[in-house]
């Protein structure tokens, strides 16, 4: 206003500029208050408020709105492959250093394709809190093993078990399984930090899900049994006609269902982070699921003293991806979404339905379906004092003990996945909106019949130490020292060095589908 003044030395410059200064600051004054405290209609549109897809988290008793409800339904095609395969000590004379030891042989060609449909409900709790409902259900799985590289022309090679048996044929087919896979109850919340409420902030969410497999557990099948023979057997039936081996010897068991489930009861916890900068929305978080097998699944038969491993795995997930918002309409509640990310896994070592889990389960070798005892037990015969060749072993079987049997489950060793995935989402209207993708999914090389002979953990008691000592009790004098127990659950078969089972090349290829309606 000064300078308004000075350029017009009869006063008439310092009226001026008062004049235009007031009206000024009363314009800024009205507009800057109604833009700040003038209350929003009930009706005005809120939609843009939201966060990105994979942080949104619907809610209830927000302004104008009191409840929210969201129903899905999604459909997932994946389609899996991989290369068996299997330690030898074959010897191959002829080569150029004098011989050769291989180290793993080709066994066979893995496929398996899943069909899922995935129906789930939202359902808002407060402000940014919800609680959410999803049951895969399995359409169809299918699984195979054929010929890799000629491997079916030397069956009795890489597929041999003790000296004259073979484990099982190629080509194998499992059975199709069918189902609910489980039933998943879990809560979602971004109260802690949401961009749409305080945009200095970024969106947080947190959230915990309960898995629980309500269907049949997983058994081991093969669909093409030898005549007279069950496809379906249970493990203490080691001639597949239905009849139990053992202490119920004569009980009937009859055959069993396929099943769908894992048999275990899940734990879920993720959490992701994102900050949307106008076109952009970058996010990244982890996750991680802790199972927890049922007794009612065949996790119960060999969960026993001396198991080295017998829980399922445990998988975490690092997360990292990138949304772009090239469109939105917020009048008309329109907004387009393409969404990238890259996933790390890391399963950690544990007991598992594995690629061979129908082929060994179902076994009709004799090393696989014959019954050991779980124990040892001190030998009462025992007699340090005897001479050596008469000296009888200081430990020896607890027929007391419980058998074991083979159930397919095997000890799977931690490796690592990683994964691509890229969707689009586009939401038509305030009350529907679409997503569509694509992933792919890489398993790190890694064995499937890893079992050890013997539990470390128990070294107290030589009587029950079986085979797990150092030294030789038949020589007199001789210093003898437990190192363990027997592994209940070790088949030298497939678990001993040289025997052993990997998989290799694992490549997942899926395709997925979700449309929503939200009230």
């Amino acid at each position: 206003m000064e300078g308004v003044k000075f350029c017009d030395r009869k006063g008439n410059g310092f009226r001026l500029g008062l004049a235009v200064g007031l009206a000024s600051s009363l314009v800024t004054l009205v507009t800057g208050s109604a833009l700040a405290d003038e209350p929003r209609s009930a009706t005005e549109p809120r939609v843009m408020q939201e966060p990105g897809e994979v942080v949104n988290v619907i809610d209830a008793f927000d302004d104008g709105d009191p409840f929210d409800i969201a129903i899905s339904l999604g459909f997932q095609y994946s389609t899996k492959s991989a290369k068996i395969q299997r330690e030898t000590n074959i010897f191959g004379p002829g080569l150029t250093s004098g011989g050769f030891t291989s180290n793993l042989l080709n066994v066979a060609s893995y496929s398996e394709q899943t069909s899922r449909l995935i129906p789930r409900v939202d359902i808002g709790v407060y402000k940014d809190l919800a609680v959410y409902f999803r049951a895969p259900i399995i359409l169809n799985n299918s699984r195979e093993l054929t010929d890799l590289d000629g491997s079916s022309n030397v069956q009795n090679i890489v597929l041999a078990g003790a000296p004259g048996e073979q484990l099982f044929g190629l080509p194998f087919t499992s059975p199709d399984r069918s189902g609910l896979e489980y039933l998943a109850v879990g809560i979602d919340t971004s109260a802690f930090m949401n961009q749409a409420r305080d945009r200095t902030k970024p969106t947080l969410l947190f959230g915990v899900e309960g898995r629980f497999a309500l269907g049949t557990p997983m058994h081991a099948c093969n669909t093409q049994p030898a005549t007279g023979q069950l496809q379906c057997a249970h493990p203490s039936d080691i001639d597949r006609d239905g009849v139990r081996d053992g202490d119920l010897e004569g009980f009937d068991v009859g055959e069993r269902d396929p099943g769908v489930t894992r048999g275990t009861i899940g734990l879920e916890v993720h959490t992701l982070v994102s900050k949307r900068i106008k076109y952009l929305e970058p996010y990244g978080g982890f996750s991680a699921l802790f199972e927890f097998q049922q007794e009612d699944s065949d996790y119960g038969i060999t969960d026993l003293e001396g198991s080295l491993v017998n829980r399922p795995p445990i998988r975490g997930t690092m997360t990292l991806g990138l949304m772009i918002i090239p469109w939105e309409n917020r009048e008309k509640f329109g907004r387009l979404t393409f969404d990238m990310r890259v996933q790390g896994t890391y399963t950690s070592e544990g007991r598992d339905y594995s690629e061979i889990f129908d082929a060994i389960g179902s076994s009709s070798a004799g090393s696989m379906r014959q019954p050991q005892w779980a124990k040892y037990q001190r030998n009462p015969n025992f007699n340090e004092n005897a001479p050596a060749g008469m000296r009888e072993p200081i430990s020896i079987i607890d027929q007391n003990s419980q058998k074991t049997y083979v159930t397919g489950l095997t000890d799977v060793q931690q490796y690592a996945s990683i994964r691509g995935q890229g969707s689009v989402t586009w939401q038509a209207s305030e009350f529907v909106k679409f997503t569509l993708g694509i992933g792919f999914t890489h398993d790190q090389k890694h064995g499937i019949s890893g079992d050890q002979p013997c539990n470390p953990t128990f070294k107290d008691d030589i009587g029950q130490s079986g085979p797990c000592k150092s030294g030789n009790e038949l020589n007199v004098g001789e210093f003898v020292s437990a190192t363990g127990i027997p592994n209940p659950n070790y088949r030298p078969t497939i678990n001993a060095v040289g025997r052993r089972f990997w998989v290799s090349d694992s490549n997942t290829f899926d395709v997925f589908a979700s449309g929503v309606v939200m009230f």
